[in-house]
């Protein structure tokens, strides 16, 4: 009876027999909620550790990835460098080879002119000696 009147005044006798204001039940659910949230904090916090080594990889990853995107850009732009110093350079070849046409052209009707130059100048030789 004295136990049911400290009980509705909030006071309750633990297994020792020590005067609690928390009920035994509750006293041992609350220590079992602490086991719980401690076992929880643990476990969140190796989360957290698991979790923070592979935003690490993902994060070395990234920086391998935009490393090589950063090569193969290189090595892109170097191709079509070459690519347009090629067409560039046979394009001057080409100027060139024109320019070598037309100066073997003009060669060739000086040389025509020159054959003809120099048919005449026989001609007249032979002319001459025949007139003497």
């Amino acid at each position: 009876m004295a136990k049911d009147i400290l009980g509705e005044a909030g006071l309750h006798f633990d297994e020792l027999n020590k005067l609690r204001v928390l009920d035994p039940e509750v006293t041992q659910q609350t220590k079992e909620l602490k086991e719980e949230c401690k076992d929880f904090v643990d476990k969140i916090g190796q989360f957290q550790k698991i979790v923070g080594g592979l935003i690490e990889l993902v994060d070395q990853l990234a920086k391998e990835a935009e490393n090589e995107k950063m090569k193969a850009i290189g090595a892109r732009n170097l191709l079509k460098s070459i690519a347009k110093q090629r067409e560039a350079q046979q394009q001057q070849l080409q100027a060139l080879i024109a320019e070598k046409k037309m100066q073997l052209e003009r060669y060739r009707v000086e040389y025509e002119a020159l054959c003809k130059v120099e048919a005449e100048q026989n001609e007249f030789i032979d002319q001459f000696i025949f007139q003497k």
